[in-house]
């Protein structure tokens, strides 16, 4: 790898991964741990599985469980027998987790100061060019 390419990744590293703690902020904003969140923007997506949910949020079923049933209190998430498996329960989030789900997503996707204040000429280049690493 060249020079030039260990500094741009170094910059990009820096930019998305610690010039701005997003998930700090989805924390303190929410009130709730990361992990939390990321079950709810899973959530917001469509129904899952208890197990699926696990297997997204790289936990242990038990842990699983712990998360579901704190955002469940909340009034975040409901959990239902699934049709398809009466052994197997399916998340649900509700209107008021999806509220909390939109806002964390929102702070995660929303781009870095020093990205938004460059000048168009200057993102219209990055943007060309970050369109070929796709």
């Amino acid at each position: 790898m060249s020079e030039q390419a260990q500094r741009i990744y170094a910059v990009m590293r820096r930019l998305v991964l610690e010039a701005d703690d997003r998930k700090q902020r989805v924390v303190d904003t929410l009130g709730m741990s990361y992990i939390r969140s990321r079950a709810l923007r899973a959530l917001a997506v469509e129904p899952i599985r208890m197990s699926e949910l696990a297997t997204r949020l790289v936990t242990d079923k038990p842990y699983t469980t712990l998360v579901v049933d704190d955002l469940e209190q909340r009034g975040l998430v409901v959990r239902e027998q699934d049709p398809n498996d009466r052994r197997c329960k399916v998340v649900r989030i509700t209107p008021a987790g999806r509220e909390a789900a939109n806002v964390a997503t929102e702070i995660i996707t929303a781009p870095p100061t020093e990205l938004a204040a460059l000048p168009p000429e200057d993102l219209e280049a990055l943007d060309r060019i970050l369109g070929k690493l796709r």
